[in-house]
């Protein structure tokens, strides 16, 4: 009975240790590889996109997650607390380079490390977000992949396709700096083509229903900018303007895809490649953020909705058909 009894006592002992071996490696990082902390903002299909393509770019360079490099990803799904314990979650994990997705990602982990490498992904205006000294030469330590869209080519793109337009509604969250920038130069630019505007803002999706109709009924068609609070309640906003038979020109192609009209706009996916080619750069020692400028993707893509445009009875100029992407 006594040697049963030691026998249990030495084997509750192996097993406690074994736990407390086991745990310590899932939690601990392993040194001989780098490690890197991918946060995102929310869950939309633009930011999941851009997600997708830093992965990717990182692989096809050979950092594989698991085996060459440790990806820590996390989503705060819009909640700025979220943000904040995610970014330190990084600095206390010792991440070699931290990847934004989305500016309040990116000003969470700004806030978190002056010597971590950040990476931005999608961030509209680097410089006017305080997070860089300049868009050319950052000269801190962060640098990234600027989303900043060809809002003259999309309004451009509006009159095209409805020439009889006079009032446009801008839509925008009045919580996100990139959305405001956005918006200001969207005002500027629909003045210049002798349009009117009409400016809504929500401060949280909660808004979206209520306020998309109201403006819905008061414009000849509704421009969005690369909002992450509209993206992820696009679907509502979509509702909104078919009650009124009104098209949406959101600055995101995805957003075209989830029911907007039309679109010159990026390729998420490639933004997300091109700030994975970031992280690359900074793993291998080739670049250094405070002197690498922010990255922009060379042009947009014309996409439109023909299945919309043919709910709402909109015919789309042949030309612009046979330049879609």
């Amino acid at each position: 009975m006594k040697k049963m009894f030691g026998f249990i006592i030495c084997l509750t002992a192996l097993l406690t240790v074994a736990f407390f071996t086991t745990s310590n490696e899932t939690t601990t990082p392993d040194n001989d590889v780098p490690m890197v902390g991918i946060l995102q903002l929310t869950s939309h299909p633009a930011l999941d996109l851009i997600y997708q393509g830093t992965v990717d770019a990182l692989n096809e360079a050979g950092y594989i997650d698991g085996e060459t490099v440790l990806l820590d990803f996390q989503n705060a799904q819009g909640d700025q607390s979220n943000l904040n314990s995610m970014s330190t979650r990084f600095v206390s994990r010792g991440a070699d380079v931290m990847v934004g997705i989305a500016t309040p990602s990116a000003q969470a982990l700004a806030n978190s490390s002056k010597e971590i490498p950040i990476v931005l992904g999608a961030v509209t205006d680097p410089e006017g977000s305080g997070l860089v000294e300049s868009n050319e030469a950052p000269g801190g330590n962060i640098t990234g992949v600027s989303d900043l869209t060809p809002i003259k080519e999309q309004f451009s793109l509006i009159k095209e396709i409805l020439p009889d337009a006079q009032t446009i509604g801008i839509l925008y969250s009045s919580s996100e700096d990139n959305s405001i920038v956005q918006a200001e130069q969207a005002i500027d630019i629909a003045t210049e083509m002798g349009l009117e505007t009409q400016i809504m803002t929500v401060s949280s999706t909660n808004d979206v229903a209520q306020v998309g109709a109201t403006l819905a009924s008061q414009v000849d068609a509704i421009w969005v900018p690369t909002d992450n609070t509209i993206a992820s309640a696009m679907n509502t906003l979509v509702t909104a303007a078919d009650s009124n038979t009104i098209p949406i020109f959101p600055a995101v192609d995805t957003m075209v895809e989830e029911g907007g009209l039309a679109t010159v706009g990026l390729d998420q996916y490639e933004l997300g490649r091109l700030t994975g080619e970031m992280v690359v750069a900074i793993l291998n020692g080739e670049s250094d953020p405070s002197t690498t400028p922010i990255q922009y993707l060379d042009q947009g893509d014309i996409i439109i909705n023909e299945e919309k445009a043919k709910e709402l009875g909109i015919t789309i100029p042949t030309h612009l058909l046979e330049q879609m992407k």
